[in-house]
């Protein structure tokens, strides 16, 4: 996947932010694939814990000396992640010198988020029988 934010396949950015695709309809081949490599990037504590580090910084921007000292990994170990991260367009990133700063990309996490979204209104499922049990 390259560096780009995240697209769901068959909504646009007005329908995306109003009709999360996950919650209303069943996922497509290319919308289960298209979303699980940015749940892949997500799926690895390091990952998590550099993602958290970079979007709750002060300044919105945190440079990769800062990021590297925070594990007991060594530095072209959290390049690969911060690289995977970028990948799945959840950061980028911009060169300074010699080092290198990242950012949120704040489009990608809004998205995953209104896709994990129950629609406003929206009921919650009965809970009291057990799944495919017949009422």
């Amino acid at each position: 996947m390259s560096n780009q934010e995240l697209v769901v396949p068959g909504q646009s950015d007005e329908t995306a932010a109003c009709c999360p695709g996950l919650l209303t309809a069943p996922l497509d081949e290319d919308q289960a694939v298209e979303l699980a490599k940015v749940f892949k990037a997500l799926g690895d504590p390091v990952r998590l814990r550099l993602l958290s580090m970079i979007a709750s910084r002060a300044g919105g921007e945190v440079c990769v000396c800062d990021l590297t000292p925070a594990f007991d990994l060594s530095q072209p170990t959290i390049s690969h992640h911060l690289k995977l991260l970028r990948q799945a367009g959840l950061i980028d990133c911009e060169r300074r010198g010699t080092w290198v700063y990242y950012r949120l990309v704040p489009e990608t996490t809004d998205r995953l988020a209104g896709i994990l979204t129950r629609p406003a209104g929206e009921p919650l499922p009965d809970r009291t029988a057990p799944a495919g049990a017949a009422s």
